[in-house]
């Protein structure tokens, strides 16, 4: 009976990884330290540093955590689907603090838009990156069905094709502020520049995680390394960025 019990009793162990430690002090070099030195000191040198010091620590850190994250098995089984909607809703209200101050100083201005906003904006490009994250939405779900039946080369095609889409939206997204930034429309020209810049931004910063979680998915998926939760929460991401941002074309572009 006692040797019995004794092999069933649980043996405690301490799950370890420097992988966070690195991307924290990455993103710590990079975005921080990075941007405090070029738009409040303007040192390039010391930029140049903490670029070159946060970038391999971020992308190193990222590598190591995606590959845990698809070769070990987790201590607690299923947190993913209950830290997944937490984190989305913390999401929502971040936007939503941004839509909040827009809707602000959109109801409360006499002149709508403000004086400086130029009269051409396009209105067609808006629609046509709409088109663009809708059918990468499409096909990452094909990509997950290739996935279900256990076809990864499949699976791997339709996620390409889903990242090259992104990208076609971010490039949209550059050409448009290319486009602004020469006809004198800055974030700083008016209400309406901060506002349309801080949101359109802020929602391409969150189409380029995706993509940079895709790629953590495809890189290992050439090794036949796929883990089912991983993919499956970078596609609700992604779904969710997709669902976004026809609140930020709504808002932002055609009221």
């Amino acid at each position: 009976m006692a040797q019995s019990a004794a092999a069933h009793t649980h043996v405690h162990h301490w799950e370890t990884s420097w992988a966070p430690m690195a991307v924290v002090f990455g993103v710590l070099f990079l975005v921080v330290f990075g941007f405090s030195s070029y738009f409040v000191y303007k040192n390039l040198a010391g930029t140049i540093f903490c670029a070159g010091l946060g970038t391999p620590l971020l992308l190193v850190g990222v590598a190591k955590w995606v590959d845990e994250g698809l070769t070990h098995k987790p201590l607690i089984a299923n947190v993913a689907s209950v830290a997944l909607p937490i984190f989305i809703v913390s999401e929502v209200f971040i936007f939503l603090g941004l839509f909040t101050a827009y809707w602000t100083m959109r109801l409360s201005a006499e002149v709508w838009p403000p004086a400086g906003t130029p009269t051409d904006i396009n209105l067609i490009l808006p629609m046509i990156m709409t088109v663009i994250l809708v059918a990468s939405s499409i096909t990452f779900h094909v990509a997950e069905e290739k996935f279900e039946h256990e076809d990864l080369p499949g699976f791997r095609q339709w996620l390409v094709i889903t990242i090259l889409l992104g990208l076609l939206f971010l490039g949209c997204t550059i050409y448009e502020y290319n486009h602004l930034l020469h006809a004198g429309f800055k974030p700083s020209t008016n209400a309406y520049s901060t506002a349309f810049f801080s949101i359109t931004g802020f929602h391409a910063s969150h189409v380029l995680v995706g993509l940079g979680v895709f790629l953590a998915v495809l890189l290992p998926a050439f090794g036949r390394k796929v883990n089912k939760t991983f993919t499956y929460c970078a596609g609700v991401y992604w779904h969710f960025v997709d669902i976004v941002w026809f609140f930020v074309v709504s808002q932002i572009y055609y009221w």
